[in-house]
């Protein structure tokens, strides 16, 4: 397979890793969008939302379970942004099933 975050996940490609249990992974984004920018994974390989379903939809279940650790070990008490994208309009850019955690400064209340 080569997909980039599995790569990632199997320790074949270097990241800045900030978070890693059985199921989760999270690392720093290589072009940050915010002074905080973190995008975690579950490490089962899930090509994104439209492949969610009832047979791995615990692996998404854990990357939120971590979502609230992770911004806590980065500090963003003061809040944050939990974005994903799906497909080619919806500007998914890495065929895996990765939520961004933005935050570390006043985000635009817009999202475009």
């Amino acid at each position: 397979m080569d997909c980039i975050f599995c790569m990632i996940r199997d320790g074949k490609i270097p990241s800045s890793k900030v978070f890693e249990n059985d199921k989760v992974l999270a690392f720093k984004d290589l072009h940050p969008q915010a002074k905080v920018h973190v995008l975690v994974i579950p490490k089962t390989h899930i090509a994104s939302c439209d492949e969610i379903s009832p047979l791995n939809s615990d692996c998404v279940k854990a990357v939120f379970e971590a979502i609230p650790e992770v911004a806590a070990g980065l500090g963003l008490d003061k809040g944050y942004r939990v974005v994903t994208n799906c497909g080619e309009h919806g500007c998914q850019s890495v065929k895996h099933l990765h939520f961004h955690i933005l935050g570390g400064e006043q985000l635009a209340d817009k999202m475009s």
